[in-house]
Parts: structure tokens; sequence; C-alpha cells
């Protein structure tokens, strides 16, 4: 039995799901039979699960499915930042890759976001674990030439590599101060979070492979949605 949480489930023939998974032990995808009933109610984002999965191959079976903890109620704009976190690991991070670390950071984002916690400070967070869980993650100290980042030079971001101090200002550019204050997780700073936005999007990117985000794209519609 693994504890894990639902990133995403959609129907599978007539009464079963397919479901992906994501446990201390990698992102599993396995088919839940009887989906119309108990299972497939308990089999939703944001409910730790202890799920029994059978089978070699990448398609595994779920056969026996329980609670194992509380749900986590996400409402508003905490609820999209979840789906963010599972869409973005459902993108990036491959089958049967053991990742124990990124899941417990995982598992306590969205606790805090279940309790109200500022969500920028916690998803730039995240996208920096999951960018280093995966071996794409870049020194934020050092620039590529192995120097010090200096509080009053400009850096640009190389994908995959690294920060590449630039002579003048150009579009997309990030101030030394700004990366000193990233690195220390410095939000108070001015202009941190938006710095922190601007870089992890820059870092992303090429790895997404230029097919937008569902859930970046439902946010956007959430917020310009007219409220009573």
């Amino acid at each position: 039995m693994s504890i894990c949480y639902v990133l995403h489930s959609r129907p599978y023939k007539e009464t079963s799901a397919l479901v992906d998974f994501f446990a201390d032990d990698g992102r599993y995808r396995a088919v839940l039979r009887g989906a119309l009933g108990r299972a497939g109610a308990l089999a939703r984002p944001f409910v730790p699960l202890e799920v029994e999965l059978r089978g070699r191959g990448e398609l595994k079976s779920a056969a026996r499915l329980e609670p194992a903890g509380q749900p986590l109620w996400l409402v508003g704009e905490a609820l999209f930042s979840g789906l963010y976190l599972n869409e973005l690991l459902l993108r990036l991070l491959s089958l049967d890759d053991p990742q124990p670390a990124l899941f417990e950071q995982y598992a306590l984002t969205l606790q805090a976001l279940a309790l109200g916690r500022p969500l920028q400070p916690l998803l730039r967070a995240f996208e920096w674990s999951l960018l280093s869980a995966l071996g794409y993650g870049f020194s934020l100290e050092v620039d590529l030439a192995g120097q010090p980042i200096r509080r009053e030079g400009l850096y640009r971001l190389l994908p995959d590599a690294g920060l590449e101090a630039v002579g003048v200002f150009e579009p997309g550019v990030f101030s030394g101060d700004q990366l000193l204050a990233l690195a220390e997780a410095d939000w108070a700073h001015p202009g941190a979070l938006p710095a922190a936005k601007r870089l992890m999007r820059q870092a992303l990117a090429p790895h997404l492979g230029g097919r937008p985000l569902a859930s970046r794209e439902l946010f956007i519609n959430f917020k310009e949605t007219p409220r009573d």
C-alpha cells in the first residue's frame, strides 16, 4: 500500500476510470474499476489515499483504495493553485520515477494552501523544487562563468544552463539584487515575487513544450468572470 494523491482522473470504458496517482515512489497510471461507486468518490484530488497498485507495466490496476487522512478543501485561488501543481506533475514527471522529497513538498504545499497561506511564495517554492528534482535546477548565487551574482549586475536565464551576466538592460533580464533575494527566499524584498514568477515561467517553458497549461487558463477565466 502506498500513500498517494490523485493528480487526474478520467472515465475509462463503461464503469472504470483512468487515474494518475502521485506517491513518494513515483507517479503511476492505473485503471480504477467500479469508478461509479465508493472508489470513484474517493479518487479525487487533494485527498490522501492508501492505494494498492498491481501490475508491472506502465498501466497498473488500483486493487484497493482507502482514505489515509482528512481531505484538503481548497477553494477559490487556492483550488486553481492546487490544480496547477497537479498539471505540472502530470506534464513533467515521468512514470515510475521515485521523488520522495518532491512528494513531501507537494503534500506540505497542499496543506499550506488549505490553510490559506499566501499563494505566490508557495507556488514559486514548489516550482523550484520540481525543477531541481528533474535535474533542471540552477544556481541563484553563481553565474555561468562561475562568478558570484553581483547585486548591481544584470542577468538573463539560459534554460537548462543557468544565469548569464549581460552588460546592458534588455527585456526579460533580472537584477542581481532580485536574484539574491530569491536565493534567500526573501519575499519581503521589493520585486522579489514578480521576479520569481517571471524566472520560473522562463525556466519551465522549454519543458512544457509550448502547450498552454489548462489550469492557468481556467484561473484567468475565473478571475475575469463577474461576481455578484
